[in-house]
């Protein structure tokens, strides 16, 4: 399979890193609006450089393109590989608007395309393990889950051209560091029904022009309440908290590690399945497996399961919740 990277920022090399690996994949695009940055990677993994989307479709016949540029391109960048015949691989937010999502789901279903969100987390083996136990319902159905962001970001990572801004970016650290844990909210207690959300700068004033800070109140289906709180104003990086309370019991992921509630305390247990990063720690370890899936899908025929209409739920959450803070209503899905 020939396939593309379409950014050649930080992301990329994860991006990268996992294709490099895959048997039957030969990278053929490296694809960057800054010619180093794309000369870089193009000659660290023998594809050509390109230095548009547009040149890179008029050149070569790919697949698969992965999607890893700022976000308001994401949207209209997977929409044009679609149409030009090409599986995609996209990372998060998939889209950064309601109507955004509506219509790459469209174009999803016209093409009869593969369209991969990247929440790589899912992919996590204590999340799977969760999950599982979720599902089979030894523990009785859930009734509420709590979930913590607290990391680090100062002024040097918003020195870029796009991070910060609420043109390029989108938001803040809502849709950008936050939005893998309101994925996992979701996919382990339903689709959200109704939110109230509020987002602030407190950190970073007259640095950012988004948010540092952000809270929502979310109904899940079957009545689930759901809190999450999100910072980068925090002094490290720490792991991702997501606590689940069921029926008869409780379980609780810290970062790869999981945790379930016995005798009134929290107890370690083995989850399963060695780790392996190959960025940073707190992002999680679950790219090489989602990449990995993704070919298989394609492969194989199997539909992916992340695919814009169920990766799109993060996304039209993170959305809602800007609707909510900006008008200081509930929304209703």
């Amino acid at each position: 399979m020939k396939v593309a990277v379409i950014g050649c920022g930080n992301i990329s090399r994860l991006h990268f890193s996992a294709l490099n690996e895959i048997p039957d994949v030969e990278i053929v695009g490296a694809v960057d609006i800054k010619p180093e940055r794309a000369d870089a990677k193009a000659s660290q993994f023998g594809a050509k450089a390109y230095y548009g989307i547009d040149e890179l479709f008029a050149n070569e016949k790919v697949d698969a393109v992965h999607i890893c540029t700022p976000h308001y391109l994401h949207t209209p960048m997977a929409i044009k590989a679609m149409q030009n015949g090409a599986d995609v691989l996209v990372e998060k937010p998939c889209s950064v608007s309601r109507e955004e999502i509506k219509l790459l789901r469209k174009v999803q279903t016209e093409t009869g395309k593969q369209l991969a969100v990247c929440f790589q987390n899912r992919y996590n083996a204590c999340v799977q393990h969760m999950k599982n136990i979720i599902d089979s319902g030894e523990m009785g159905r859930v009734t509420a889950i709590r979930a913590f962001v607290t990391w680090s970001r100062g002024k040097d990572y918003y020195s870029d051209d796009w991070h910060g801004t609420a043109g390029k970016e989108c938001g803040g650290v809502l849709i950008n560091q936050a939005i893998h844990t309101v994925d996992l909210v979701q996919y382990l207690g339903g689709e959200c029904r109704r939110l109230t959300a509020h987002v602030s700068n407190d950190h970073l004033k007259g640095v950012i022009e988004v948010e540092d800070n952000a809270s929502i109140i979310m109904e899940l289906e079957g009545g689930v309440n759901a809190v999450l709180y999100a910072t980068t104003a925090f002094s490290e990086n720490s792991d991702v908290i997501v606590e689940v309370t069921l029926e008869n019991g409780k379980m609780r992921i810290e970062g790869e590690k999981f945790y379930s509630f016995e005798n009134d305390a929290f107890v370690c247990r083995d989850c399963g399945g060695a780790s392996e990063f190959i960025g940073q720690k707190y992002w999680g370890a679950g790219h090489s497996s989602l990449i990995n899936d993704f070919y298989d899908c394609l492969r194989t025929g199997r539909k992916f399961s992340i695919d814009a209409f169920e990766g799109g739920k993060a996304a039209e959450i993170v959305a809602a919740s800007y609707e909510s803070s900006a008008s200081g209503e509930s929304i209703i899905f």
